[in-house]
């Protein structure tokens, strides 16, 4: 590990080299394919599932699935130097922002956290061990994990050197980074800022389950929630009902839910405050509380008589969800807004969906997936396809 003023250098180099490569470059697919074991075969990585999700996501096969994706048939290059500037709050996220700027063949400065997460080190540890290798040296002088405090004097120094920057993290933490310096005149900036997520659970589908499949629906909704304390802007805060005998349905699966918690779940007593502090500022502010019910200390259920324009505001951590019932998904077309993110399913047409964020017009929605793929990382995020995004097109006549 190397020090330099007050920046320290987890992996990589200090100085990095700008040239770039075609997008899916054969180099750049075999490095993650050997990330991705690597990991897989560390023995800190198995405590920690974010880690493992990130590993199984850089395999070959899921690398090559991207690749043929990519179907692209313009001769490109990456843009030059990325500048990525990870969130606080989500401690692989950097590693997957990493992936888009290589696989898009560019050089990456990846500012990393400042909260010390297990997670960084063991990543961070991986690739300066696949650094070692004479056959990733290229690769090493194009890449550089920085960590340092908050300080606008290297960001604005970083930004001034870069191509592209991603910037990950609240809409206030953008729009600062934004002010702190200029950027070269053709400097992509691709933000991806607070965002809210939904989720559409047919009643009768549920009611239709065995033990075993609400068990699996359960573990699905536990990971798409739970996993990152529903701070990931994927993860669902607004649950809709429809169909019939909802509230039979309801009850049947948030029982489930709380026993998969209960068994997988640490639920720290800071966490367990914070809940019912939310409870009490929701009790206070809102007039439209239909019931409140919670299974244990686990989950906590808003059940609301209206859906308000603005409900993209509330926001549950810890298993704290607001539901509302409906009888035609099309009623609550007004609510969707540009916040809105990823809207996860069970039961479902999926194409009823897309007919629905289609036919209304709407600002919003760039992901449907079904429950347990909410946190599911891929190339085309918040509905930028970011490989095209972070490199350039060689025309040719």
């Amino acid at each position: 590990m190397k020090r330099y003023d007050n920046v320290t250098c987890l992996a990589g180099v200090r100085n990095i080299s700008t040239r770039p490569y075609e997008p899916y470059d054969e180099l750049l697919c075999k490095f993650l394919n050997d990330l991705s074991v690597e990991l897989r075969s560390g023995e800190n990585s198995s405590a920690y599932p974010d880690v493992i999700a990130f590993s199984f996501w850089c395999r070959k096969a899921n690398i090559s699935k991207l690749k043929t994706g990519f179907n692209n048939k313009e001769t490109r290059l990456g843009l030059g130097m990325i500048f990525h500037i990870a969130p606080s709050n989500v401690p692989v996220n950097f590693a997957f922002s990493f992936v888009f700027g290589l696989l898009s063949g560019n050089a990456n400065i990846v500012r990393v956290p400042s909260n010390p997460f297990p997670q960084i080190d063991i990543i961070c540890s991986a690739i300066n061990q696949l650094f070692l290798s004479d056959i990733y040296k290229d690769i090493k002088a194009m890449t550089s994990f920085i960590r340092y405090e908050q300080n606008d004097e290297i960001t604005g120094m970083y930004s001034l050197k870069c191509d592209a920057r991603i910037i990950w993290g609240g809409d206030i933490t953008i729009r600062n980074i934004r002010k702190i310096a200029s950027v070269p005149e053709r400097c992509v900036d691709i933000a991806f800022s607070d965002r809210y997520s939904i989720c559409l659970i047919d009643a009768p589908s549920v009611i239709k389950l065995d033990e075993a499949g609400l068990i699996r629906l359960s573990e699905k909704f536990y990971n798409d929630t739970y996993l990152m304390d529903q701070n990931a802007c994927s993860s669902p805060h607004l649950i809709f009902w429809q169909g019939a005998e909802k509230e039979l349905a309801k009850e049947r699966f948030w029982m489930a839910v709380s026993n998969i918690v209960g068994e997988k779940y640490q639920l720290a007593a800071i966490s367990a405050v914070d809940k019912y502090t939310m409870l009490c500022h929701s009790a206070i502010n809102l007039n439209n509380i239909k019931s409140f019910k919670k299974h244990s200390n686990y989950v906590y259920r808003i059940d609301l008589e209206t859906v308000p324009d603005d409900i993209d505001t509330l926001r549950g951590k810890f298993g704290y969800f607001y539901e509302y019932n409906i009888d035609d998904i099309n009623n609550i077309a007004h609510i969707i807004n540009t916040k809105y993110q990823t809207f996860t399913y069970f039961g479902v047409n999926k194409f009823e969906l897309l007919n629905f964020v289609v036919k209304n017009r709407l600002s919003g929605i760039d992901r449907i997936v079904p429950v347990g793929k909410a946190l599911e990382m891929d190339i085309v995020w918040d509905g930028y396809d970011i490989v095209k995004s972070l490199s350039r097109i060689i025309e040719v006549k």
